[in-house]
């Protein structure tokens, strides 16, 4: 896919792309299919279910939150043809992208985690409060990868905001083994795919207990020869 994506002088992944990479290394993420033409959003509204998430999705889209380009709690089919009519007015033109139809997950708590290349520690994991608020926030922690579990656990409570991880206000408890298990498997794909140079996962929600990936970017050096 990277390789692919490299001849077209490409450096990223779309968020499609990225998380059908992810789904390789069985992180944990909603279901999604990516919509090209009107008349097969029906077959795959019926595969993903409602309430349901459509994005704009292309390897030129990076932020779609804050120019609008994402319809959220879409609830039938004339809502669903709606919202792709007009998220499609909004990326017209732009070559290779379509709508992404996902399945939505709500949470209250939202997290990220990453992977990065130091020049100096070379690749690093990290790990932090994610959404919208994650620039002003600023509560993160960094390890060199890869990371044993015991090392992902202590990522995970070493955030200031770690409380958010416990039961609280009715919320379970956060599985610490699964999003531990994703910090370990970034470390993984540091080692595997020297090709890649960053790893964005945010948000990542806390569906009850479970962490699913919401949103996900893959960064490659383009003059990486194969």
């Amino acid at each position: 896919m990277i390789h692919e994506a490299t001849k077209e002088k490409r450096t990223n992944l779309s968020e499609q792309e990225s998380k059908d990479f992810l789904r390789n290394y069985e992180l944990p993420l909603p279901r999604f299919r990516l919509v090209k033409q009107r008349s097969h959003l029906p077959d795959v509204i019926a595969e993903i279910g409602f309430p349901c998430v459509m994005k704009c999705c292309g390897e030129q889209i990076l932020h779609k939150t804050e120019y609008g380009l994402v319809k959220k709690a879409i609830s039938n089919l004339d809502e669903a043809f709606n919202s792709f009519d007009e998220l499609s007015a909004k990326i017209a033109g732009i070559n290779n992208v379509g709508i992404l139809v996902e399945e939505m997950i709500e949470s209250p708590r939202e997290l990220m985690a990453g992977l990065m290349r130091d020049e100096q520690f070379g690749p690093c994991l990290m790990f932090g409060l994610g959404g919208i608020f994650t620039e002003v926030l600023k509560d993160t922690v960094f390890r060199v990868a890869p990371v044993s579990k015991d090392e992902a656990y202590r990522m995970l409570e070493q955030i200031r905001g770690s409380n958010i991880l416990q039961d609280i206000r009715g919320l379970p408890a956060a599985n610490m083994e699964k999003l531990s298990d994703i910090l370990i498997k970034l470390g993984n794909i540091a080692l595997e795919q020297n090709k890649i140079t960053e790893i964005d996962l945010n948000p990542i929600l806390l569906f009850g207990s479970d962490p699913v990936i919401a949103d996900a970017l893959v960064v490659y050096a383009s003059d990486t020869s194969f």
